[in-house]
């Protein structure tokens, strides 16, 4: 009897997969064209396209929404950061710039062999 039930559910499954609406994969959908653009906000940034705050010129920073001039040098000014948070926490940007540029940005480290050693 419990073999029934797992049977019964398990056809009641199969059918409710197969008849549900069949759904393209990423890149199928990419070659057909059925993919809707992202914009800005929407569109995933892979890390190396984000933009390192403690390395962008002033140029750099103020091409990001809600950074202009001012923030732009508070941002150098307040270098180095050791994590993008610290652009709220040192109080460099307001939570609600910070949340237009979170996804754009990311706080670099130098590299081990770059540092300067620790003092003994």
């Amino acid at each position: 009897m419990k073999k029934l039930g797992i049977l019964v559910l398990t056809i009641m499954f199969a059918v409710a997969l197969a008849s549900s609406e069949p759904r393209l994969n990423v890149a199928q959908a990419r070659e057909t064209g059925s993919v809707p653009e992202m914009n800005a906000e929407q569109s995933p940034t892979s890390v190396a396209d984000k933009l390192d705050i403690n390395t962008a010129t002033k140029d750099q920073l103020k091409q990001l929404p809600g950074i202009g001039d001012a923030y732009s040098q508070k941002i150098i000014d307040g270098r180095p950061y050791r994590l993008k948070t610290d652009l709220v926490r040192k109080k460099i940007v307001p939570q609600a710039t910070y949340d237009k540029v979170k996804d754009l940005i990311i706080a670099k480290q130098p590299k081990a062999d770059k540092m300067a050693p620790a003092p003994k």
